[in-house]
């Protein structure tokens, strides 16, 4: 293809937004610094005159849509800057869940694959539907959010290791199931329920289906150390590309010393017809 042709698909193609909107009232992973934003100049001259808008921003790096780096758990791993671009970008799977886990519930390989060819090396988006309980969302739920979003199931992360999933994004708090993090703790009566639900389901205990030593927040103390990191809070547009191969780019700050950073993360289709 020569450039101008190029140059003129890529004026055509169709760009489709993951990334969840950040504001101040955009809720961090619990226990995380939220957004802060400060004027030190203004363009009325406020301060010195200096005639410009100029903010100063603080934040943990786990606010809205971001990427969780290796070095968020893996003392001996990357930092976000050092991943070359050519990791953050590719072609991957969205598929759409919503219909099959609600509260607590377990998703597997199989729920994926019965809904979008997943290749090996592929992105992996996993829409929960829990996107929809977002701050800025009509049903906004930030309990629900964080609390009882599904999770993977026994087994998921040893899937995305052999199929050598590039990274794994998802559209709510943790791409592990929170009563596999602290948040069981955190959170006993929650707890309670998640119990009874995966016992009525699957007639053992949370123990017995999650070994702590195995699965205590297994994506990401069993998958960062191989490489496999995964963003957390996708939202933005992700519906209208339900169970489809697309071509995903992730673009995160190139921090060097950040062990995880917000990114804008966005689907490509071809031009419409």
């Amino acid at each position: 293809m020569k450039i101008d042709q190029f140059l003129k698909f890529m004026d055509s193609v169709q760009v489709v937004e993951l990334t969840q909107r950040l504001s101040i009232h955009t809720p961090p992973w619990p226990s995380y610094m939220p957004l802060g934003i400060q004027y030190f100049k203004r363009i009325a001259g406020a301060h010195m005159g200096q005639g410009a808008n100029g903010q100063i921003i603080t934040m943990s790096n786990h606010v809205g849509t971001h990427m969780d780096g290796e070095i968020h758990f893996h003392a001996s791993g990357r930092s976000i800057g050092e991943v070359p671009i050519k990791e953050w970008i590719g072609p991957g799977a969205v598929v759409d869940i919503s219909d099959e886990v609600g509260d607590y519930d377990l998703y597997s390989p199989k729920m994926i694959t019965d809904r979008v060819e997943v290749k090996k090396g592929d992105i992996l988006i996993i829409n929960t539907g829990y996107h929809r309980y977002a701050w800025d969302q009509k049903e906004s739920d930030e309990l629900r959010y964080f609390v009882k979003h599904p999770g993977p199931g026994p087994g998921f992360h040893e899937w995305a290791l052999k199929m050598k999933i590039k990274w794994i994004g998802v559209d709510c708090g943790s791409a592990d199931h929170p009563m596999n993090t602290i948040i069981r703790t955190w959170h006993p009566a929650k707890f309670v329920e998640a119990e009874k639900k995966l016992k009525a389901k699957y007639g053992k205990s949370w123990d017995e289906m999650f070994p702590p030593d195995d699965y205590y927040q297994v994506m990401h103390l069993k998958l960062f150390p191989k490489k496999l990191v995964h963003a957390e809070n996708i939202g933005g547009d992700i519906e209208k590309i339900s169970n489809q191969r697309v071509w995903v780019g992730c673009f995160p700050m190139r921090g060097i010393e950040m062990e995880s950073a917000q990114c804008r993360i966005v689907a490509f289709l071809p031009p419409k017809k």
